[in-house]
């Protein structure tokens, strides 16, 4: 009897390699995009003035 993946066991192993790939992709895409975006709040931050030290009339 030949030792040797079946093709259920072939599509499962690919199935499950394909879903922790996936996984991995979308949690380092999320921090990536985290990452991002905060630095574009800091910049925003940064350019808007302070509008508690201008009193409004």
């Amino acid at each position: 009897m030949a030792k040797g993946f079946t093709l259920i066991q072939t599509v499962a192993t690919a199935g499950v390699f394909s879903a922790v790939s996936f996984w991995y992709g979308f949690m380092i895409g999320r921090e990536s995009a985290r990452k991002e975006l905060s630095e574009l709040i800091e910049d925003l931050r940064r350019q808007i003035p302070d509008s508690s030290s201008h009193p409004h009339p």
